[in-house]
């Protein structure tokens, strides 16, 4: 069961030089995994997550992409997976396949590819967000998410972890000693316990730009987002712009005018503002 953390929710803050407090918000996507969307999603966000191998990605995929985040002023993170190429890493092999030592040895090996390339490029990570059936495995999976938790300390203690709203992940964070960053959907429905609806059911994805953006201003202004048994709390300081769906581009620039459009700033956690 999930639970959504205290306090009311929202955008998190930023108050600049003049003291007036703005809400700000970091706009992530998922990148690098074989779509030909990222270089026109690019412009609107503030976080890429790149395939690392996993379930998709090559050295080649990761430097290209990794120039463009450079070339963007977008923030670099590594979005590691079940090795699980076939099923996309959609499937939740753990305990069959695959066992936790050796997933331990995975995301290990994922993340230092992926930095590896950075350094190349002068740059490095700033962020970690597991991929499909991992991520949904760990925001309710304590000793899943405290192992990917302790990766992430052990391999760069500055490294964010991003991960569901109100999930076990934010609890292994804390634990971890690392900064947890909560992460809602723009095109996923929610089931009352705050986690998203499987995607394995009819009204998983919401594919109405219009009901969309309605979510994601819901969310990031009153912290809270519309389930069939009513409203549910959730904390929102990143929200996932999904690069892999049929309105990819439409959505990411429709969200990212309807922020800005409500005075909402756009950056990415910790940074300045956009």
């Amino acid at each position: 069961m999930l639970r959504s953390p205290g306090g009311a929710g929202g955008a998190q803050s930023e108050e600049p030089a003049d003291g007036v407090r703005l809400p700000a918000i970091d706009l992530n996507c998922d990148m690098g995994e074989g779509m030909n969307t990222d270089a026109s999603i690019f412009p609107f966000i503030t976080s890429a997550n790149i395939a690392c191998g996993g379930h998709a990605g090559d050295d080649d995929t990761m430097h290209r992409t990794v120039e463009l985040a450079l070339q963007c002023g977008v923030a670099i993170g590594a979005h590691p997976s079940y090795p699980d190429r076939p099923n996309f890493g959609r499937i939740d092999i753990l305990g069959k396949t695959l066992t936790l030592a050796d997933l331990q040895g995975v995301l290990r090996e994922q993340l230092q590819r992926l930095q590896d390339i950075c350094k190349a490029a002068g740059t490095r990570l700033r962020h970690v967000k597991p991929h499909g059936a991992l991520y949904n495995r760990a925001a309710r999976d304590q000793p899943v998410a405290a192992m990917i938790a302790q990766v992430v300390a052990d391999f760069d203690h500055s490294l964010l972890l991003y991960g569901l709203s109100g999930s076990e992940m934010r609890r292994s964070a804390d634990a971890a000693g690392i900064r947890f960053v909560s992460e809602v959907f723009a095109d996923r429905t929610y089931q009352p316990d705050g986690s998203l609806t499987p995607r394995s059911q009819p009204d998983a994805l919401i594919d109405d730009p219009a009901k969309a953006v309605a979510q994601v201003l819901r969310m990031t202004k009153k912290g809270n987002v519309m389930t069939f048994l009513g409203p549910v709390s959730i904390s929102t300081e990143t929200i996932c712009l999904h690069g892999d769906g049929a309105h990819a581009v439409e959505f990411a620039g429709l969200i990212h005018r309807a922020l800005t459009g409500e005075g909402i700033r756009i950056a990415a956690p910790g940074s300045s503002i956009l």
